[in-house]
């Protein structure tokens, strides 16, 4: 039996290109990068506790910038700005903007009109940012907590518990996760609200 010697996800090293805006220098592979944004999120979470928005307060382009910059910020330079540059996930550059407006007018029209139940508006509004994919990096864990913002800050529900497990991961949760965003994609919402609620 030989040794191997192949990397996982978050062995792996970041390309040069993935490196670019990073605030700090020893990151140099996937978990490094994964733990110093985790230890953001978790700050912001704590920053969002016991806060109640209205639900315009939250559904506009400044609170999704803010709230990017108040995760991402000790670690990426650029954090609360949008990409500027086009991936193999999300619209087009330039009408991230566009798209945004549109998603944020969609939801306050479900509240007001009491379209969907308030988890389904919930995970309709992370769904579709996650299709967007505003900005160069952590757009999930966004996505995910903009939906928590408004479930509980808002709304005055118990956030989302995604499943209780680290999706960031290779695993059975992260594999549900994006079977379940999946058939979001299908416009059926029912698996994540199921798994958002588990």
């Amino acid at each position: 039996m030989g040794l191997n010697l192949e990397l996982n996800d978050f062995q792996t090293p970041l390309e040069e290109d993935e490196k670019e805006g990073l605030l700090i220098s020893t990151i140099t592979n996937r978990a490094d990068l994964d733990e110093f944004e985790q230890l953001g999120v978790v700050e912001t979470m704590k920053w969002l506790v016991g806060k109640r928005f209205l639900y315009q307060d939250v559904l506009n382009i400044i609170f999704i910038k803010t709230l990017h910059k108040k995760m991402f910020s000790t670690v990426w330079k650029w954090a609360g700005e949008f990409r500027l540059t086009n991936k193999n996930i999300g619209i087009d550059k330039s009408i991230i903007l566009e798209e945004l407006k549109k998603l944020f007018d969609d939801c306050i029209y479900w509240i007001e009109n009491k379209t969907f139940s308030e988890d389904e508006i919930a995970l309709r509004l992370s769904h579709r940012l996650v299709w967007i994919h505003p900005f160069a990096n952590g757009n999930g864990r966004l996505s995910r907590l903009h939906a928590d913002v408004l479930i509980n800050n808002c709304f005055g529900k118990p956030n989302f518990t995604w499943g209780a497990k680290n999706l960031i991961k290779e695993g059975e949760a992260r594999t549900k996760y994006l079977e379940a965003i999946r058939e979001a994609d299908l416009l059926n919402y029912k698996p994540l609200i199921r798994f958002a609620r588990m």
